[in-house]
């Protein structure tokens, strides 16, 4: 039986002010006014809304490596979230993959479920697999899996990035700039910084499987040929 596909997702996020007002009895109040309560901390998970969904699709090939046969990061400026949700959900109940995250046990996945379920969104496909459950292999967080579910040992995808020598996050730009980029208009450049980390995920995961003796050195090598090959026919990333 073949491997199944995976699929490295990210999501991007700004905090949701109207559902922060239903929850605190500020609804009608001014934006401000309830930001102000919110305060300066990053919000719980039920308090973020997606403005931005980045994903790549990676299928195991007969010589063993990984091949990238898509990579896109929808935004708010072509889809609603709904309709960004709906999308991402329809195509892992169509691949039934596994989910590659950073951090995705403890936010990503979270901030997905929440937000369908706000938006009423059907996603049976969510529930085909043990997706929610962070010690299945139906998903694999890098974040977790690397630190040992360990909290002092965790680190940030851009800091473990540049230690094994991968671009990291683009300069001057990083998670605290994506609320800025959406009120400014600059929902492409979101979208190149989401795919960005969804690329540095997924090559973080292939040195991940080449460690843990999934991936000979042959086909790591093939498998990094091939994503540098698929990204030459890419817009920039």
């Amino acid at each position: 039986m073949s491997e199944r596909p995976i699929l490295v997702f990210d999501l991007e996020t700004v905090p949701d002010v109207h559902a922060y007002a239903a929850t605190a009895g500020l609804e009608g109040h001014p934006e401000r006014t309830v930001r102000e309560q919110m305060g300066d901390k990053f919000p719980r998970q039920i308090f973020h809304r997606i403005v931005c969904i980045g994903a790549l699709e990676a299928h195991r090939t007969d010589g063993g490596g990984w091949q990238v046969r898509a990579l896109a990061a929808p935004h708010l400026g072509q889809l609603p979230e709904r309709d960004l949700i709906q999308d991402l959900v329809d195509r892992i109940a169509d691949l039934e993959p596994r989910l590659v995250t950073f951090n995705g046990a403890s936010f990503d996945l979270p901030v997905l479920r929440y937000r369908a379920m706000i938006h009423a969104v059907g996603a049976p496909g969510l529930a085909q697999r043990r997706y929610f459950d962070r010690f299945a292999s139906d998903t694999v967080d890098l974040c977790d899996m690397l630190s040992g579910f360990e909290r002092h040992a965790r680190v940030t995808l851009h800091q473990l990035s540049r230690v094994l020598d991968l671009p990291g996050k683009p300069e001057g730009v990083d998670g605290s700039h994506v609320e800025t980029m959406v009120r400014t208009g600059r929902l492409d450049e979101l979208a190149r910084y989401c795919a960005s980390d969804v690329v540095n995920t997924y090559r973080v995961w292939l040195r991940y499987e080449l460690f843990r003796g999934r991936l000979g050195e042959v086909e790591f090598s093939a498998s990094e040929r091939s994503l540098a090959a698929f990204l030459a026919t890419q817009p920039r990333v």
